[in-house]
């Protein structure tokens, strides 16, 4: 995991505004990534990168799947991106995305701040004033030990919480299709629906407390209604 304070820091900076996302019918598409030209590399158009530590970002857009996607890898580093949204989670409340795990951090463990590595990540941030001790952040996770059902906050970042929703390399190299609901587990995170709306959604890798390497594919994410 990233440096967390850093890490807030630079996605909470980067929520200037941003306008609310047009709906296409049930769904707010965040990223389909079709709009990236193939083979793309470093921060995609529309993201912005992070302001802390040395990130390689080792990404490109490639055709995979009969579509474009996200390939990301780390080794030894820790790479976001960040994409400023406004979205209403009552409205539009099941986020929905596609992942494909290749290589997990061996040893990563999401609920202790030394192994603190996950492979495939996707954050939906809800910010409060003072944004840096009261925002709100859910990280959905691939993660390498961690059971998949686990609800943890991040050791490095009271403000985050991670929920496990893969583990372990079972199913490494398929694409997955998820959906969560974010408005439900928001609720049963912090015991009350949001005051306010979605307004980040970040990608990230990372490998660098375990000291390995990573690679996950990232396809189209975006909200939907139920």
């Amino acid at each position: 995991m990233m440096r967390a304070s850093a890490a807030l820091a630079a996605i909470l900076a980067a929520l200037v505004a941003a306008p609310m996302l047009a709906a296409q019918g049930n769904a707010v598409v965040v990223e389909d990534w079709s709009k990236q030209p193939a083979g793309k590399t470093g921060i995609p158009n529309g993201w912005q990168g992070q302001n802390w530590g040395s990130p390689k970002y080792d990404f490109r857009v490639v055709h995979e799947d009969s579509s474009n996607v996200l390939h990301m890898k780390s080794q030894d580093d820790g790479s976001t991106i960040n994409k400023e949204i406004r979205v209403d989670v009552k409205q539009f409340p099941v986020l929905h995305w596609r992942w494909k795990a290749v290589v997990l951090p061996k040893g990563g463990d999401s609920r202790h701040k030394e192994t603190d590595d996950q492979a495939c990540q996707i954050y939906v941030t809800f910010p409060r004033f003072p944004k840096l001790v009261r925002s709100r952040v859910i990280g959905y996770v691939w993660d390498s030990t961690a059971p998949a059902g686990t609800i943890t906050p991040s050791e490095k970042a009271s403000t985050i919480t991670y929920v496990i929703v893969r583990s372990g390399a079972a199913e490494a190299g398929k694409w997955i299709a998820e959906s969560r609901n974010v408005l439900e587990d928001y609720k049963k995170i912090y015991g009350q629906e949001p005051g306010e709306l979605a307004e980040a959604i970040s990608v990230s890798i990372d490998s660098n407390d375990v000291h390995d390497r990573a690679e996950c594919f990232m396809g189209e994410i975006a909200f939907r209604k139920p």
